[in-house]
């Protein structure tokens, strides 16, 4: 008895742990199939439909309209964005696409931005999926009854139950009536709260149909990162029309907001394994037809103005259209060729200033040689004075050097026209050798570029020689003017005042006896 009450605990032990291993076993498995599936599960190809969609900067056309898509009401278009409302009261606008689509998946990316002064705002923006273009009504600028999806970005608290914003996805089949009285909930397939008025950065919602399954995703706008999506909502099952129109739809009441929409961006889903169709089997029929004419009318035309032009212009007539234009070669020789007359130009005014610098330093050199002549002969004693003598020395020396160096650089300017000169004779005989002749182009070149630096350096150094070398001083003139003569000066100006003064005082007294 006591060997059989011993062997109920360990009986125990062992059942709990068979137990625990094969449920641990169950979920291992479990989440095997579940990672297998995710994987094999493969991503909806996507295509980017160009004719369904808008985006900045040259969103607009110089006549305001938006290419593929029309606008009503008081929306505006700009470069940037469409204003679909302004922060007025009472007002209603939306844009539409131009053209049907026939997708049975798709995915579309909206950017928009809602701000307002106030802390509530109203009433709000929506995305239309319709068989009919909804241009005006009384659901948030657009059209009651619709046939399609419509997803509410919804601002305003109707109801006064403090739960918006929101944002509700509403299905309607063409006969349900919008309940604006309870802010579409008692109607709403799905709905989420979320807050996209006065962000900082732009508002992101994706909207995804994919096999029958609507999902909305939103990017709340407070990081500039266009990736961050949050789950919103989710409705499974849903049926939509096969051809629609897209649009987009805001209006005001009592409270105002701007509604501005950055871009509008609409995917084409293809399921995995399936290749989607050509671009040209989207275009129909008459499409196809219409613009054919429309090219045959133009290729008629275009043959019409040939005819004209050869018979106003016989002598053109069999020529090779490709002889009238300047091939690859002629346009690389005519640019070298006109790079070495632009040097040669340069070459002969430095050579101009040259020949300038020199006259300039001779004239300097005979001055100074002969005011040291002078002297010489002058002085009383036969010997210049020590410090004058050593500073003309120093100018005389400077000056030679100058002269000296100008006459290098004038040798150096006569190789550098005879190199072009020869590059030229070589390029006008044969017609070839591109290479060395850009060669010759940039050997010129440095070499210009080595006599700039040199007669830089030639005008820094003739600047302390100048300093060094002044003009006589003028001795001071003697005095035109002696005591004498200043004396007899200031005697005569007396006399005249006196005079003046007299002959002043007998004019008023013979103009006094007349009153």
């Amino acid at each position: 008895m006591a060997v059989s009450i011993a062997q109920r605990p360990a009986a125990k032990a062992r059942v709990l742990l068979l137990t625990f291993l094969t449920t641990l076993i169950f979920h291992c498995s479990i989440a095997d199939i579940a990672a297998g599936a995710s994987t094999s599960e493969e991503l909806p190809h996507r295509r980017f439909e160009y004719k369904y969609s808008f985006k900045g900067p040259h969103l607009s056309q110089t006549d305001g309209n938006i290419p593929f898509w029309i606008h009503t009401g008081n929306a505006i278009p700009s470069a940037d964005q469409v204003r679909i409302t302004t922060s007025l009261r009472s007002q209603k606008g939306s844009v539409w696409t131009k053209n049907k689509v026939s997708f049975d998946n798709w995915e579309a990316e909206v950017t928009f931005r809602v701000s307002g002064r106030g802390r509530m705002g109203a009433d709000g923006l929506a995305l239309w999926f319709t068989t009919a273009q909804g241009l005006d009504g009384p659901v948030y600028g657009a059209a009651d009854q619709w046939n399609g999806v419509g997803i509410f970005f919804d601002s305003f608290d109707n109801d006064g139950k403090k739960n918006n914003p929101a944002i509700l996805v509403v299905g309607n089949n063409g006969n349900l009536v919008y309940d604006h009285q309870n802010d579409g909930t008692t109607q709403a397939l799905g709905t989420c709260l979320r807050d996209f008025r006065n962000k900082p950065y732009p508002v992101r919602a994706k909207i995804t149909y994919y096999k029958k399954t609507l999902t909305v995703m939103i990017n709340n706008g407070f990081t500039p990162d266009r990736e961050d999506y949050e789950f919103c909502t989710k409705v499974d099952n849903m049926i939509i029309p096969s051809e629609g129109f897209f649009g987009i739809s805001a209006a005001t009441g009592g409270l105002a907001d701007d509604h501005d929409v950055l871009s509008f961006l609409l995917f084409r889903l293809t399921e995995p394994g399936q290749q989607p169709p050509p671009p040209d089997s989207e275009i129909p029929k008459e499409e196809k037809d219409k613009y054919q004419e429309e090219f045959q009318i133009f290729q008629q035309e275009l043959d019409k103005k040939k005819e004209e032009f050869q018979k106003e212009h016989p002598d053109v007539q069999g020529e090779p259209i490709e002889d009238l234009y300047e091939s690859v070669n002629d346009r690389e020789i005519r640019q070298v060729f006109e790079g070495q007359n632009r040097i040669h130009l340069e070459i002969k005014q430095l050579h101009r200033q040259l020949a300038m610098i020199l006259d300039e330093q001779r004239r300097y050199v005979s001055v100074i040689t002969d005011d040291v002549a002078k002297k010489g002969t002058n002085a009383e004693s036969g010997q210049l004075d020590t410090v004058g003598q050593q500073q003309l020395g120093t100018v005389i020396t400077t000056q030679q050097e100058v002269l000296k160096s100008l006459n290098e650089l004038r040798n150096s300017f006569y190789e550098s026209l005879k190199q072009i000169g020869l590059t030229q004779h070589q390029g006008n005989a044969g017609g070839m050798g591109t290479y060395e002749s850009i060669q010759h182009f940039n050997d010129i070149k440095e070499h210009l570029h080595t006599v700039k630096r040199d007669v830089e350096h030639l005008v820094q150094r003739n600047n302390p020689a100048e300093k060094v070398m002044k003009c006589p001083e003028v001795p001071p003139m003697p005095s035109c003017l002696s005591t004498v003569h200043f004396a007899v000066f200031i005697v005569v100006q007396s006399v005249l005042f006196f005079c003046y003064i007299m002959y002043k005082s007998q004019q008023e007294a013979a103009a006094k006896k007349f009153f």
